[in-house]
């Protein structure tokens, strides 16, 4: 009797603050709560690109053939449902530390940003914004980010939402000696957004070297990571890729791979997309044309792993330890 007096209650309650009739109430009441957008389990189409490399900020011609090439690439994401899409590092343009060294070519110094032609980087990073925009699609773009001199840029990803809004920017944290040397200025913090209910962080360059960074995404409760590098000698490439699947597998979460295609390579890394248990779920061609690989992902629910990982590094284990050395508590070893 107490339990139905309760229950009623509580209809009178929820019908008093949404303003239905005592009826109305008692149904939503006995169908149960009802999840709403946020609870629904997330799911999106993500496409990864490849891009051909290109290294010479100050060849203008190309740095319009890259954006081209990225635009291009955008429309087939679109038009295969994909609801976001990933681009290399330094899409339009990855300055090659020769070109750049305001010593060089032979050796390498402090880079010379003049050399850049930052006017047509902004034109076309517009134009792709304008894009995303008109195609209702997200996009993540490796970039060089222009900070006022005498600092030196970023090496960033921006994150283009489908209203062609930049909402956020990643700046690559850990730096390769010559970058932190003669390049660029490092970033400081782990970026996160969200789209569709799923959570992604960003990651630049050699990262993917960093553990820790992959583990701090998974602390902040992400389900898919964002790895762009330019690539460009085999063994890295090679490296990398597996590094990918291995952050992916130990993490339980989705990894997006995004590399630029370096023609005439031998045996060349693809970009692809790596699921949480560690195997692609798709790569882009090996013959080292732009493309895009496709995959839905989601919020990886009902997986037990990564719960359980985390109850396990969270002291789950003192109580049953043994205090002391066990090997030497006088008893044989056999």
């Amino acid at each position: 009797m107490t339990e139905n007096a309760n229950f009623k209650r509580r209809v009178r309650a929820r019908a008093a603050k949404t303003g239905e009739s005592y009826t109305t109430a008692l149904m939503h009441m006995r169908r149960g709560p009802r999840k709403d957008e946020s609870q629904q389990a997330g799911r999106l189409r993500l496409a990864v690109a490849q891009t051909i490399h290109a290294d010479d900020p100050r060849d203008i011609a190309r740095l319009r053939q890259s954006g081209q090439e990225m635009r291009r690439l955008m429309r087939q994401a679109r038009e295969a449902d994909a609801r976001l899409v990933h681009f290399p590092e330094g899409t339009i343009c990855a300055p090659n530390k020769r070109i750049m060294s305001e010593v060089g070519p032979k050796e390498i110094g402090a880079s010379d940003w003049r050399r850049f032609e930052w006017g047509v980087l902004r034109e076309e990073l517009d134009a792709t914004r304008k894009l995303a925009r008109e195609l209702g699609l997200w996009a993540v773009i490796g970039s060089a980010h222009q900070l006022t001199a005498p600092h030196r840029p970023h090496s960033s990803l921006y994150v283009v939402s489908d209203r062609g809004e930049l909402v956020t920017r990643y700046d690559e944290w850990l730096l390769s000696n010559t970058k932190i040397s003669f390049m660029y200025t490092p970033g400081s913090i782990p970026v996160t957004f969200e789209v569709d209910g799923i959570r992604f962080g960003c990651s630049l360059g050699m990262e993917c070297h960093y553990p820790e960074i992959f583990a701090e995404y998974e602390r902040l409760d992400v389900h898919c990571v964002l790895f762009s590098t330019t690539g460009g000698v085999p063994a890295n490439e090679a490296a990398f890729a597996a590094e990918a699947q291995g952050h992916a597998s130990t993490n339980r979460y989705w990894l997006s791979f995004s590399l630029s295609t370096h023609p005439g390579l031998a045996d060349p890394a693809v970009s692809g997309i790596v699921a949480p248990g560690g195997r692609w779920a798709a790569q882009c061609p090996a013959d080292g044309t732009p493309a895009i690989a496709l995959a839905d992902i989601d919020d990886n629910p009902g997986d037990l792993s990564r719960p359980w990982r985390r109850k396990a590094r969270a002291g789950l284990y003192e109580p049953h330890r043994v205090e002391g050395d066990p090997r030497s508590d006088g008893r044989d070893m056999f």
